[in-house]
């Protein structure tokens, strides 16, 4: 089983970081797609909008975000399926997640690898 690790989309990609998927919804802004190096966009592995624009990166709302994105990965067919393809590619290669977020202790990619590491 491989290591599944995180990382900002605007740090230079390693050949460390093994597969790299990139689990936001939209394309980062000023991200080149060969500059990114992403070998999977996974869209639907992201919070829905409306739960990413009740958020807006606020800290103080981040425990609620947490229990609301959660509840999404739990229960959404699409992100459930997409969790499943991380996993896959676990069996196989160390797996890095990566993201745009500025805040690199509250975002969704730490619930994200959390979820998918208890699973």
């Amino acid at each position: 089983m491989g290591k599944i690790k995180m990382k900002r989309v605007y740090e230079t990609a390693a050949p460390e970081d093994g597969f790299r998927i990139l689990v936001d919804r939209l394309w980062p802004r000023g991200v080149k797609k060969e500059a990114a190096k992403i070998d999977l966009w996974l869209k639907t592995i992201a919070p829905s909008p409306e739960l990413r624009k009740w958020f807006g990166h606020q800290p103080e709302r981040f425990a609620e975000f947490q229990h609301r994105y959660l509840e999404e990965l739990k229960s959404n067919p699409e992100k459930q399926n997409a969790v499943r393809t991380v996993i896959k590619m676990l069996e196989k290669q160390d797996v890095t997640l990566v993201y745009a977020a500025k805040n690199e202790q509250q975002n969704h990619a730490i619930v994200l690898k959390e979820f998918i590491h208890n699973h």
